[in-house]
């Protein structure tokens, strides 16, 4: 059954967002890292609390390195060493990334709505989604009411750099496959 151009075009676009969003992903999930080291490094000035325990993990120990602690536990029956830990979580981290920015970039090329605002609104989508609800569910961290506002505040801040970036990114990419 032959294909009409319209459908190869699409299915030409979606691949191509898709391609587009997976490296807008990669590169707004290392936008994200320097947002965060810059903050961490004007709070480490600051006195601290104590981290809290979470099911078996420690509270300093980020979201991300608890997910790659559980996979490895529940998939490979390892035990990841702290060392082990500070690869895997961001490995956790970029493919989450990598995989949020390729939905994006899909999403954009079947709606081009998606993209208003920037990549902002996408950003703070992440935001209420994976740091509110499925990391909160997932038991990688406590239940948000249980966190201070600037941690909510953090978390959002971080994701509308991931979503902004994710967008610039992207747009930029496939604006070359034009």
């Amino acid at each position: 059954m032959a294909v009409g151009r319209a459908e190869q075009k699409l299915d030409g676009n979606i691949v191509q967002g898709l391609a587009a969003g997976i490296l807008a992903g990669l590169a707004a999930s290392y936008a994200m890292n320097a947002f965060q080291s810059a903050i961490s490094r004007r709070q480490r000035s600051e006195p601290q609390p104590e981290p809290r325990r979470t099911q078996g993990y420690n509270d300093a120990d980020p979201a991300t390195a608890r997910a790659a602690s559980i996979l490895s536990e529940n998939a490979f029956r390892h035990r990841l060493s702290p060392r082990q830990k500070d690869v895997a979580g961001p490995v956790v981290h970029y493919a989450v990334g990598a995989a949020l920015g390729g939905l994006y970039g899909v999403a954009a090329e079947l709606e081009p709505r998606v993209t208003t605002g920037a990549g902002l609104p996408f950003g703070a989508a992440v935001a209420a989604v994976l740091d509110e609800g499925i990391v909160p569910a997932a038991g990688l961290s406590g239940p948000p009411w249980e966190s201070s506002a600037s941690t909510h505040l953090y978390s959002l801040g971080s994701h509308l750099v991931f979503g902004l970036t994710a967008e610039v990114v992207r747009r930029s990419v496939r604006s070359l496959s034009t």
